[in-house]
């Protein structure tokens, strides 16, 4: 693993544990050239996937990106960490162990509004108002009403 800091290829780890309910290892490095530390996670990875954006070009699909659509979702909510990467782990082994390789956007978006509809309203009503880009006030009267409704 090459260092961030100094690029050296030569680091060491010096601790290393399970993380993410055991999908992912943790390891802590450090580098012996200029004595940086990071750390760095280890994921199984059963296949390459491709996200099919709504204009048909196609990315590979990048976990880091998902983690951040959930974060700026529960921006100032208050939700454990541990349940949002439970969450974010769950989507990436439903994707990975849906035998497709490309996944349409859409199909992602659906599975990040019914994992945050689960975790928090409030980040389940600000994902749904851009993925199913509201135009007006009514648009957020009606998720509200099927949130009310839930409830009921």
């Amino acid at each position: 693993m090459r260092c961030p800091y100094c690029q050296s290829e030569d680091t060491q780890v010096k601790d290393s544990r399970p993380a993410e309910d055991g999908a992912a290892i943790r390891r802590r490095r450090a580098c012996p050239d200029c004595g940086g530390r990071f750390t760095t996670f280890e994921r199984i990875q059963l296949r390459d996937l491709v996200v099919v954006k709504r204009s048909g070009r196609k990315v590979p699909f990048d976990r880091d990106k998902l983690m951040r659509s959930f974060d700026i979702a529960l921006r100032k909510r208050n939700v454990e960490p541990e349940r949002v990467e439970r969450a974010v782990t769950g989507i990436v082994r439903q994707l990975e162990s849906s035998g497709e390789t490309e996944i349409p956007s859409d199909d992602i978006g659906l599975l990040v509004i019914d994992a945050l509809k689960a975790l928090d309203d409030v980040a389940y009503v600000r994902f749904a108002s851009v993925y199913r880009n509201f135009r007006e006030a009514k648009d957020f009267q009606d998720v509200l009403g099927e949130l009310k409704a839930k409830e009921d």
